[in-house]
This record gives C-alpha cells, sequence and structure tokens, in this order.
C-alpha cells in the first residue's frame, strides 16, 4: 500500500549516525592489528553453495542443522547466506590457489553474516564479523599470534573487562580416545530424542548444551583436556608459553566447545563481563582437517571471527567510546553563490591533506549555520563571504573555546 513505511526485517543490526561512527571505529580498531602483522584483505560473496557449509561447519551444529538462511536459487542450486567466514575463506584459498604458493596465507576480512536466530540484545540474525586466518603451518607460535592479533584489537578499543578462555580439542588419536568414553558417559544419561542424534554426530557438542539439566547431566563427563596426546599437550603448553611471554593473560576452560564442528587443537573465546548472555565478544580456534574436507591439501590453519557488533556494546558498556576522538576538523559556512565556489574548491583541498571538512549547505541565514556548525561537533568553524575572498583571510574559530584568530585560506591546512 502507498505511504505505508517499510521496516527492515526483524532481527538486523543497522548503524546510523551518529553512532555508526562507533561502529566504523570499533571495525578499524580490530581490523588494523591484522594488517600490522602482514595479513591481506580477502574479499568473498555473502552467499555460498549450501554443502560448503553442511561439510565445513558440521551437521551436528545449531548454525547447520536450525540457523542457515537457505534458499533454491533460479538455476535450482541450494544456496545458503554466509553463517560464519572461516569456510568461505578456505574455499577460495582452495579454489586460488594460495595454499600452492608461500605459506603460511595471512588473509583477513570482513562484512556480514546470517543467522536465523531468536533475536535479542547482541544476538542479531545480520550480524558484522572482522576475521583472519593463518593457513599452512602448523606452529604454536602462529596460533599465540592469531590471539595476539584478537588481543590488539579489542585493547585498541579501549576494553579491559574481558577474559581469554583457552583450551585444546586436540588431534585426530586424542579425539578418538576421548571420544569413546564420553559415549559411554553418554549411554548412561537419560535424553530426548534429538540430543541422542545430535552427540552421534558429535558428541562435544553436548557440553555447548545451555539447559540447565544438561549443564548438570554434563558436570562429571570426561574432558578432553585428559586425553590429549603428547604432542597435542606439548603443542599446548607452548602457545601457552607464548601467551604468558607476551603477558596476555587468559583462564584455562577444559569445557569450552566452539559453536562450529571443525575446530581442533588451540580453541580459544573472549567473554565480556557486562553483556549478560551473550558475553562472547569474539573467538577461533585451529581447524587441522578442514581444507582436505572442502577438497584441498592436508594443510593446517588457524583463525578468528570477532563481533563487530558485540565489541560495539562491550565498549558502550564500559564507557570507553570518547565523542571527541571522532570530530570533523572544519565546518565551512558559505554566504553567497560565488563564495560556494571558493568552498568546494578549499574542502577538496584541505580533504586531499587528511582533513575532514564540512560544508554549510542550503539557502540559511548565518544564524541558523552556526547552530549546524555547533550541532556537527566540528574543531573549528570559518565563515567565506565577499569579504573573505577579498582579504583572503578568514577568522578560524575554536568550537571549544570561542577564541577566534586570523589565518590566511592559503595556511588554513597549517592552522587545523
Amino acid at each position: 500500500m502507498a505511504g505505508v513505511k517499510i521496516q527492515a526485517p526483524k532481527g538486523v543490526s543497522e548503524y546510523v549516525p551518529p553512532r555508526s561512527k562507533l561502529f566504523e571505529f570499533v571495525r578499524e580498531c580490530l581490523i588494523n592489528p591484522a594488517r600490522m602483522a602482514g595479513y591481506q584483505l580477502m574479499e568473498l560473496p555473502v552467499f555460498e553453495d549450501t554443502e560448503l557449509f553442511t561439510r565445513g561447519v558440521g551437521e551436528s551444529t545449531d548454525v547447520v542443522s536450525k540457523e542457515m538462511y537457505t534458499f533454491t536459487d533460479r538455476g535450482d542450486r541450494s544456496i545458503t547466506l554466509r553463517p560464519e567466514g572461516t569456510a568461505g575463506a578456505m574455499r577460495a584459498v582452495i579454489e586460488h590457489g594460495l595454499d600452492r604458493g608461500q605459506l603460511p596465507v595471512k588473509i583477513w576480512y570482513s562484512g556480514a553474516y546470517f543467522r536465523a536466530e531468536r533475536p535479542q540484545a547482541g544476538r542479531y540474525r545480520q550480524f558484522y564479523q572482522v576475521g583472519i586466518e593463518a593457513i599452512g603451518l602448523d606452529d604454536p607460535a602462529i596460533d599465540a599470534e592469531v590471539i595476539a592479533i584478537a588481543d590488539a584489537g579489542f585493547k585498541a578499543i579501549g576494553l579491559k573487562k574481558y577474559r581469554l578462555d583457552i583450551t585444546s580439542l586436540g588431534d585426530a588419536h586424542s579425539r578418538a580416545a576421548h571420544r569413546v568414553d564420553l559415549l559411554k558417559y553418554i549411554q548412561g544419561l537419560d535424553l530426548d530424542e534429538a540430543t541422542v542424534a545430535r552427540a552421534a554426530l558429535n558428541p562435544l557438542r553436548l557440553f555447548d548444551d545451555k539447559r540447565e539439566e544438561m549443564r548438570k547431566a554434563m558436570a562429571a563427563a570426561p574432558l578432553l583436556m585428559d586425553y590429549l596426546s603428547q604432542e597435542s599437550r606439548e603443542h599446548f603448553e607452548k602457545v601457552t608459553s607464548y601467551l604468558d611471554a607476551l603477558g596476555i593473560a587468559y583462564e584455562l576452560n577444559p569445557r569450552m566447545v566452539r559453536g562450529l564442528d571443525y575446530y581442533t587443537g588451540t580453541t580459544f573465546e573472549f567473554v565480556h563481563e557486562l553483556l549478560g548472555a551473550q558475553s562472547g565478544i569474539g573467538g577461533g580456534g585451529r581447524y587441522d582437517g578442514l581444507m582436505a574436507e572442502l577438497g584441498g591439501q592436508e594443510l593446517s590453519g588457524i583463525g578468528f571471527g570477532l563481533g563487530v557488533d558485540r565489541a560495539l556494546l562491550a565498549a558502550e558498556a564500559e564507557g570507553v567510546l570518547a565523542p571527541e576522538g571522532f570530530l570533523s576538523d572544519l565546518f565551512i559556512i558559505p554566504l553567497g553563490a560565488s563564495a560556494m565556489v571558493k568552498v568546494l574548491e578549499l574542502a577538496q583541498e584541505l580533504r586531499a591533506a587528511a582533513k575532514s571538512v564540512e560544508i554549510a549547505f542550503g539557502d540559511r541565514s548565518l544564524k541558523a549555520a552556526m547552530k549546524a556548525a555547533d550541532k556537527s561537533g566540528a574543531r573549528y568553524v570559518i565563515v567565506i563571504g565577499e569579504e573573505e575572498l577579498n582579504s583572503k583571510s578568514v577568522e578560524l574559530k575554536n568550537m571549544n573555546s570561542g577564541v577566534s584568530v586570523s589565518v590566511t585560506i592559503d595556511s588554513l591546512v597549517n592552522a587545523l
């Protein structure tokens, strides 16, 4: 019906001014440590062949069994909106032969992801993540670097009230030995059919069950950390020793199970104490068999996904985002058509010199334009009219102190 407002679908996260500036700041803080460590951008499609996720993520996971947005396209192909980033990144590495070049392959990516979840604070059907992957070497030092990059991102935002949980899910031998005893334990539990089916696919999933009765039932279950092979134990001990050397605090959490089946070995999660039930702000781990499962070489990899939405919520909860960090350098008010020509030229020159500049557009009075300048949050304001054009100088007003100084138009870039 004409005139009826159309709203965004339920459960999506949107960012509009002025909060979008905070979102952008948080995202850049999470990306920059990866850039500084030599990781390169990989831009990926938001939809993939459904089989990529059923094979790569795991059919026993809630992500695949309950939460994927899957549809049949016009070519009768099953397509899924990406619920996470690693499977698509691995597919691209294999498809483009990056694994046959210099190793490790180090890439970063960011964007929107999609899960058909029950919307609540910090849990969205469309959400944003920053991720990295280091593919090709099974080196505990890389594990430590990946964790350190995530930690540096959160610290760059200013977060303090979070912890790092870490564990090891071991190698194939470790998991096989543990699985035997875990299945025996599970067989002694009184479970519903759906839970039995999940356990048959991957018994570790029961550690991730949020129901209180399942938490109690699994309290005495055998832990994978007690079944680690010597090689897996030594690898994990090296990872923790590197974290100790880097001064990164962590807590061992042998019951932690990430929501994706491809994880092996080092596994970790960052948890924020002020976010309630949706406290995870990011996590990741090693995935030794994923590339081979997706048709590639037998290469190991490790990566993470950091939640931009939740990191922003955590920063707001801690009160660490200072609005003065997002102000424009200059707000220019033109008086008259001839002044507008000069203002457009001047703004272009200043922006080319890395200065953020806003212009007062529209036929408004000087008083109204000054109000707009004040609301914009710009650090300085100038007015350009016939007098300023003739004298080639302006009054540069500091919006915080109210003090004005006379400067030539040509020297504005230095004055700012």
